[in-house]
């Protein structure tokens, strides 16, 4: 009897131990599909709501999305900064299998640049056609 005892409590651990080998992490590496054609807009063709939007959110820095019948713009600003001259590259804008990552960087204004100390809000206005999937800011 304690031989079975044994070979029952043997088995059931080796099945365990199958199973859990079964389990594996998974990845937090995501697999990009492809990159994602945009324009970036000036402020005369930004839709109007949007501009209302921004306007009302410029001072601080801000990630949101808009989105029409047709196109999905996506808008990073950077809040007020003591003076002009910034811009913003876009180092990254594609699609995965869950989402759209989107991945930008201020870029402060040239040393050499003078006469422009009027603070400014630096933000960039992407637009791209409308996919239905979240937008992950990086």
């Amino acid at each position: 009897m304690y031989k079975w005892r044994k070979l029952v409590v043997a088995v059931l651990l080796m099945c365990q131990i199958v199973a859990l080998g079964g389990c594996t992490m998974l990845s937090e590496e995501r697999v990009k599909l492809n990159d994602l054609g945009f324009t970036v807009l000036s402020e005369e063709v930004i839709p109007e709501e949007l501009k209302t939007i921004i306007d009302e959110k410029k001072a601080e820095p801000f990630k949101l999305t808009y989105s029409d019948d047709a196109y999905l713009y996506i808008v990073i600003g950077y809040g007020q900064q003591a003076t002009g001259g910034y811009s913003i590259a876009v180092n990254e804008l594609y699609l995965a299998e869950e989402s759209i990552y989107v991945n930008t960087t201020l870029l402060g204004p040239e040393k050499k640049e003078v006469g422009n100390n009027a603070p400014s809000c630096p933000y960039i206005v992407l637009k791209t056609d409308f996919i239905d999937k979240p937008v992950v800011f990086e």
